[in-house]
């Protein structure tokens, strides 16, 4: 049935008392008027105050007049109303509504019905605000003034502004590889504790640097009213693993840069990019102008692409889109990729991340579902097969990567090596290994990639907030000759790259032969043996590698330099591990011990695990301090109730969660673990240093371990040649995974070892 051709103006008006600028996560209380046009309202008519979709602010509520979100409403006239909460009863990214409705009887032209967001009156602290900035916080009010369930857009659209609160952490960022004598930059930045980046207060700073870097003043300050403090053209004349301790006496707040590795000679550069987000034009937050704006000066990111859902981009904003990339790509300095979201449901093959060499590309949608436009039906490719065929087809210069989100990817229903190179392993979403099991088991090759998918306008620096994603989004290392676009494609498409759950470090994964083999960047198996290879004794991650014959051995050769003290370095092998290095083993006497959780529901868009009425309890010891693992929100940190008990509640996607409790004596205890999921103990006397504890919870790659961490030796190094045997059958997939003491994890591309 068609909405009734009624115009806005004759509908009423539709006011917010309050403007201006309020801090995030502050409460506030919001005044929303509407004073009712020509045609009253009747009998069961309503009112839907819509909101966008990238949300993490208290939901509004009408059962506890003490709690956060309290709602009240009443109209002009004294007719009754009710008010609900929908979370998902509007049109995306509108989803978020909150409805009232008449209870009996109509209303008058000009009557007027008064919502008050976050009523106080009966001790409700307030409506809490969204944990993330935005330039345009719209209030949005959809009227049904006939009863007949059709909601037309009031004219006015109210705004305010959501900025950052005080500083609470300090943030460093250094490149990961120069050259001696090679100049590179700084760059230094608060961010509130949630995230954002701040510039209320000026910092004055010290620096110190852990080798002499020419150029670098012993001081400088953070302006207030600036984002950022950017050092350029320092250099160092020694090679070695630079990091640089910025501090804030005045303050206390203090952190450390990540490592930079200075080397005597030429390599690939290590580039970082986040390649997946959203804006507010589809499903994020803040202009497609603005993400890009923070991904360059703000995150401090190399490279960025866009990503928006295919089903929310008009053909005028994907101009718009390409204007903006022409407009901030600059080789060298940082590369703006022109892209989107192919965004199929998972049985027809799920989200693809895709991303194109230059501007001017087709889109080619998976559906129109939010999109108004017809013109062009026939650029649509319905299936991921058919979105991929088309693009060898035509010729086009794409690169493709599949993605975990709320439609996750099945490269078992979909995949083409042609032009698909990449599986998304970590986001915002969670961790996703099964869908590297995937590929291994398809015989697919591809390459690992992390990126955040993040909603909340801070590509590059994508915290969750307390909203339903579980972890920090992710990043990409890509290893690349130059910042141009040309390298990056060759980067994708040879696989020479490393993803992060959200960290920079140094990763160096190579393999060597005793005798010269076949390195392939193409694969074979996809464009045949005359696409033309090296001959050589060494491989870099990504390669694809003919053995020479009866080759019966391979040194995996992993460098590493951690953001962190490294917990573990895994060598697996097509999934499994094989090998494993940990470089800060305790001895007996350490008083540190480690309990993560991890794992998923199931693989689609319900996948979250809560582990609910989280208790961890210690019997015939003492716990002194405990310290959170991937707790990102500051409101759900785990709780030291006692000197024998921590209660916490966590929330998983496949990532880790957890907690590093230090005890009042060493091996002493019975430690009791319980949630929801599963209840255990464990005599710590029985707990080996080295050995996890582990017990299997129902979900997917879902458990709990327990182990002893060195609570004094901290090395941020990792560096082994790991020698594998071969039998001259099996094709070998061989990659790194690193952990680190923080959380935070690493994985290489694989080498592709063919017999």
């Amino acid at each position: 049935m068609m909405t009734p051709n009624v115009s806005p103006s004759l509908l009423g008006k539709f006011l917010v008392a309050q403007s201006g600028t309020f801090e995030v996560a502050s409460y506030q209380t919001f005044d929303l008027t509407v004073e009712l046009g020509v045609f009253g309202m009747d009998d069961k008519g309503s009112v839907r105050f819509v909101f966008h979709g990238a949300k993490d602010y208290s939901e509004p509520q009408t059962e506890d007049p003490t709690a956060p979100g309290y709602v009240t409403a009443r109209t002009s006239s004294g007719k009754a109303l009710e008010v609900a909460w929908h979370p998902f009863l509007s049109e995306r990214p509108w989803f978020n509504t909150l409805e009232v409705r008449l209870v009996e009887g109509g209303l008058r032209p000009g009557d007027k019905i008064f919502v008050t967001l976050g009523d106080t009156s009966q001790g409700s602290p307030g409506f809490r605000m969204q944990t993330y900035c935005q330039d345009e916080f719209k209030f949005r009010a959809m009227i049904n003034p006939f009863s007949t369930q059709q909601f037309r857009e009031m004219e006015q659209m109210p705004t305010i502004t959501v900025g950052p609160t005080v500083a609470h952490r300090l943030v460093a960022v250094l490149p990961t590889v120069r050259q001696v004598g090679e100049k590179f930059r700084l760059s230094v930045k608060a961010e509130d504790i949630w995230g954002n980046p701040t510039d209320k207060t000026a910092l004055d700073l010290t620096l110190t640097p852990s080798l002499p870097v020419h150029g670098l003043p012993a001081t400088a300050q953070l302006e207030a009213g600036k984002f950022a403090l950017i050092l350029e053209d320092i250099k160092t004349d020694q090679a070695g693993d630079l990091t640089i301790s910025v501090t804030c006496p005045k303050t206390g707040m203090s952190c450390q840069t990540n490592p930079l590795r200075i080397q005597s000679e030429r390599s690939h550069g290590h580039f970082w990019g986040d390649l997946h987000g959203q804006s507010g034009e589809t499903i994020g937050t803040n202009s497609a102008w603005r993400y890009f704006e923070f991904a360059r000066d703000k995150a401090f990111m190399d490279i960025c692409s866009h990503q928006g859902n295919d089903f929310q981009i008009s053909d005028a904003f994907w101009q718009e889109l390409n204007n903006i990339t022409r407009e901030f790509d600059a080789p060298g300095r940082f590369l703006a990729i022109p892209g989107y979201e192919w965004s199929g449901n998972s049985t027809v093959g799920g989200d693809r991340n895709i991303w194109f060499r230059s501007e001017g590309e087709v889109i080619r949608r998976a559906h129109r579902a939010l999109v108004d436009e017809a013109e062009n039906p026939e650029t649509d490719c319905h299936t991921a097969q058919d979105l991929f065929d088309t693009f060898v087809a035509e010729g086009t210069d794409v690169a493709v990567g599949a993605h975990c989100g709320g439609r996750y990817a099945d490269i078992t229903v979909a995949h083409d090596g042609r032009v698909e190179n990449s599986v998304e392993i970590h986001s915002a979403w969670g961790t996703f290994e099964w869908i590297l099991q995937d590929a291994f088991d398809c015989h697919h090759r591809v390459g690992i990639v992390g990126q955040s998918d993040g909603h909340k306008g801070r590509p590059g620096a994508s915290y969750p907030g307390q909203s339903f994603f579980t972890s920090k989004g992710g990043y990409t290392c890509y290893l690349m000759n130059a910042l141009t676009r040309d390298e990056l494609f060759g980067a994708m498409r040879s696989r020479r790259h490393y993803g992060t759950t959200g960290t920079r470090l140094y990763m160096s994964v190579q393999a060597t032969f005793d005798n010269p083999a076949k390195i392939y960047h193409q694969d074979p198996a996809v464009f045949g043996t005359d696409v033309g290879c090296d001959v050589a004794r060494v491989a870099d991650m990504g390669d694809i590698v003919q053995l020479a014959s009866g080759e019966d051995r391979v040194w995996l050769n992993v460098d590493v330099t951690g953001s962190a003290p490294i917990e573990r370095l895994d060598i697996l092998d097509a999934g499994k591990v094989i090998e494993t290095l940990q470089p800060n083993v305790p001895d007996g006497s350490t008083k540190r011990v480690r309990v993560i959780w991890r794992g998923a529901k199931y693989r689609g868009r319900g996948r979250n695990m809560p582990w609910r009425e989280g208790c961890v309890q210690i019997e015939g010891n003492e716990i002194e301090q405990v310290t959170a693992v991937n707790f990102w929100g500051p409101e759900v940190q785990p709780v030291l109730e006692t000197a024998h008990s921590v209660v916490f509640e966590g929330l998983t996607a496949g990532n880790l969660q957890g907690l590093d409790l230090m005890l009042a004596k060493s091996g002493t205890g019975v430690l009791k673990f319980s949630t929801q999921q599963v209840e255990f103990e464990l005599d710590l006397a029985h707990l080996k240093p080295g050995a996890d504890h582990v017990v299997d919870v129902e979900g997917l790659g879902a458990d709990v371990r327990v182990s002893l961490i060195d609570e004094t030796r901290n090395t941020t190094k990792a560096r082994h040649d790991f020698e594998i045997s071969l039998d001259g059958k099996t094709e070998r997939r061989l990659f790194a995974r690193v952990t680190q003491t923080d959380g935070h994890q690493a994985w290489s591309s694989p080498i592709y070892l063919l017999p």
